[in-house]
């Protein structure tokens, strides 16, 4: 692997300074928009983070502000974002950062990974872009570009390529040091990623600033690299779930408050499959009063190491505010507005119309 040129970095900036989406967290000078941004995008598209990110802000417009939210009111702000272990942790770290820091977010690489969220790429993305720190900033999307630049025909989740690629840019910066090339040469690697070096079919090389020195493109490989091991099969979890309702009021069961989709709601929900007289069974030893029973569609939703394949019966009940069991709370849909529902019950939530 070749060093970057120091004139294959400038025309980066270049390109960047003069083709750059205009994005609601960018360029606003204010690194608490850098880091809820970098969070939000963590696995999720642009597109869905622009609306969120912004009703975020307006409910929760500074690190204070964060700080005291009530958590079923930042879960319910989150909701649609997916990966909640997010949310849950943006306020245990804007709490440490009202404790310690002042309600300010620290310039330095190394006492941003002291805290909650923030791993490798968030702490130099937050450096780099908000206070212009010479650290590297390396998602998938600059990964692929650099494995590309440089025709890396190794596996890229390998710690060593990883590495090799980083050192690259670090031998850069120490020989580049103009103010603002540091947030620009970052976020100009993201924003080719991200609309020029796409990840499936032919990149739009015509309109990459590297296309005279990228080695990939000069061998056509696009379709081989970068090249990726297979992560570890998914595991299948059957599920069945019991909406059960009276009228427009459900029962919703809150999770633990650890493990996946902590602190949020749900319909009461089994790990197996079972049969409409299971499940008329099991409403009856849970307290309630079973009326009626019947089939709804059934769903699927994938985690990053799981999926669950969902099965659901609409049971209506008699007197379900009356209802008294554990971690079980009634609601109507006014009321549902306000609870934290996660998207994995997305198919039900529309059947339902629950989010008018």
């Amino acid at each position: 692997m070749t060093a970057m040129k120091e004139k294959t970095a400038e025309d980066i900036v270049l390109w960047y300074t003069a083709n750059k989406r205009s994005l609601p967290w960018r360029d606003t000078g204010n690194p608490y928009h850098v880091w809820i941004s970098e969070i939000m995008l963590q696995q999720t598209r642009i597109e869905a983070v622009r609306p969120k990110y912004l009703s975020f802000m307006q409910e929760l417009p500074s690190i204070s502000a964060l700080a005291e939210c009530e958590d079923d009111h930042l879960m319910r702000l989150w909701e649609g974002l997916g990966y909640y272990s997010r949310a849950r942790n943006l306020k245990k770290c804007a709490l440490i950062l009202v404790q310690k820091y002042h309600s300010q977010l620290p310039i330095s690489f190394n006492e941003l990974l002291k805290l909650p969220g923030i791993g490798p790429y968030t702490a130099g993305a937050i450096s780099s872009i908000a206070f212009d720190q010479a650290v590297p900033a390396v998602d998938g999307n600059v990964l692929r570009v650099l494995a590309r630049l440089f025709a890396v025909k190794e596996d890229v989740r390998s710690d060593a390529v990883r590495k090799e690629l980083l050192d690259t840019i670090n031998d850069l910066y120490q020989k580049i040091h103009p103010s603002g090339f540091f947030a620009s040469f970052n976020q100009g690697l993201m924003e080719i990623g991200e609309t020029v070096c796409m990840p499936n079919g032919v990149p739009h090389c015509c309109e990459c600033p590297l296309q005279n020195t990228c080695r990939t493109q000069k061998e056509k490989l696009w379709e081989s690299i970068p090249y990726r091991s297979k992560l570890k099969e998914r595991k299948i979890i059957h599920r069945t779930l019991l909406i059960l309702r009276d009228g427009d009021s459900f029962l919703l069961h809150k999770r633990d408050e650890t493990g996946l989709l902590a602190g949020l709601y749900e319909f009461i929900g089994i790990d197996q499959f079972i049969s409409e007289k299971e499940a008329l069974k099991y409403t009856e030893k849970i307290g309630a009063v079973p009326l009626r029973i019947s089939h709804l569609p059934d769903a699927k939703h994938i985690f990053t190491h799981l999926e669950w394949h969902m099965h659901a019966y609409e049971i209506q009940v008699e007197e379900i505010e009356h209802l008294n069991i554990a971690g079980c709370v009634s609601a109507d849909k006014k009321e549902l507005a306000s609870l934290a529902i996660p998207s994995a019950f997305k198919t039900y939530i529309q059947w339902y119309a629950l989010r008018d």
